[in-house]
Order: C-alpha cells, then structure tokens, then sequence
C-alpha cells in the first residue's frame, strides 16, 4: 500500500513540475524540464501534463512574441498595458495547472484556450 501513495506522490509531483516549469519560461532552456519528464516518465498521466507544459510554454512563447512586434510598433503602449495582464494570466494559469495536479494526480491538466501542437 505505501507504494501506491509514494507512486501517487512521485506522479502528481513530476506533473506539478512540467507545468511550474513555466515560472523559469525566460529561460529557453526551461522547456527542457517537461521534455525531459516526457520521455523519462512511464506514467501516462504524467506524460500527459508534460505535453500539455510543452504546448503551454509555446503558446506562451507565441503570444509573448506578439505583444513585443505591438510594443514597438505602438511605442511601448501595448506593451505597457498587455505585458502585465499576459503576465498574470500566464503565471494564474500556471498556479491552477500545479493545484489541479496535485488535488486530483490521477487526471491531466488541460488549459484553456491554447493551440495544441504536440
């Protein structure tokens, strides 16, 4: 029995790491933890929640990409007020991500309103 809860353990704590993976996403490199996780982990939950922080850190990547073209063609405007609203929405959504997998380790995380390439 203490090897089913130590497995639960290793498996909600492995997901939560993909997706707090996010939180270090100014670094390139980031993106390696939940890639590294993928093939690693076995457990299909897990591998699951790594894909799911690779897309997340795409998107991520994406709509970063276009807020920084917008700033400077707008001088910094949209920026100003979209950069931190992105923020909150990225880091919010990433906090909700890590509290679902480790309340409910048996289902994977699924964010909203992402494109899923992988």
């Amino acid at each position: 029995m203490q090897t089913e809860s130590s497995g639960l353990d290793k498996q909600s704590l492995l997901s939560a790491l993909a997706h707090g993976s996010v939180f270090i996403s100014a670094l390139v490199l980031s993106i390696g933890i939940p890639i590294a996780i993928l093939y690693v982990s076995e457990d299909t939950i897990v591998k699951e929640n790594a894909k799911e922080a690779i897309n997340f850190h795409l998107n991520i990547w994406l709509v970063g990409g276009i807020i920084a073209i917008l700033t400077l063609l707008t001088f910094g405007l949209f920026g100003f007020v979209f950069g931190p609203i992105w923020l909150v929405v990225h880091w919010g959504l990433s906090l909700w991500a890590i509290i679902q997998c480790l309340q409910t380790p048996d289902r994977a995380f699924r964010y909203p309103f992402i494109f899923r390439v992988i």
